[in-house]
């Protein structure tokens, strides 16, 4: 048995909707077994499915089939993901809640002559 991949995606819960997986699939943010694949390729048990969305990307193991969406429970169930994958998104997020600690952030709003200034200095 087997899947194509948009609806898998979309029943495993890493996109909202079937077109959004789709068109990831499409933009090329979606491999199996390390060969960039079209949203009509079958999935099969045991592929490897590598996916990067945004600023995170997994590494995940097909556990089980489903056209349809279900809970997130049933959802979860679909797929295991790698230990590398676990690790290096920790690791991101790590290091995002430190970029974000150490940036410095403005103790106020810029007023209506702060935001002249910066438009000055930006030249517009």
């Amino acid at each position: 048995m087997s899947v194509r991949i948009d609806k898998w995606l979309w029943a495993a819960r890493f996109y909202k909707m079937r077109k959004l997986a789709s068109e990831a699939v499409k933009g090329g943010h979606i491999s199996i077994n390390g060969v960039r694949c079209k949203p009509s390729k079958l999935v099969q048990l045991d592929d490897e499915v590598f996916i990067q969305k945004e600023a995170e990307t997994f590494t995940v193991l097909v556990a089980g089939l489903a056209e349809k969406r279900g809970s997130a429970k049933i959802a979860q169930g679909l797929y295991d993901e790698t230990p590398e994958s676990l690790k290096f998104r920790d690791e991101q997020s790590e290091q995002r809640k430190f970029q974000t600690y150490f940036s410095p952030s403005p103790e106020k709003r810029p007023d209506k002559r702060d935001r002249r200034k910066i438009q000055q200095f930006k030249g517009r």
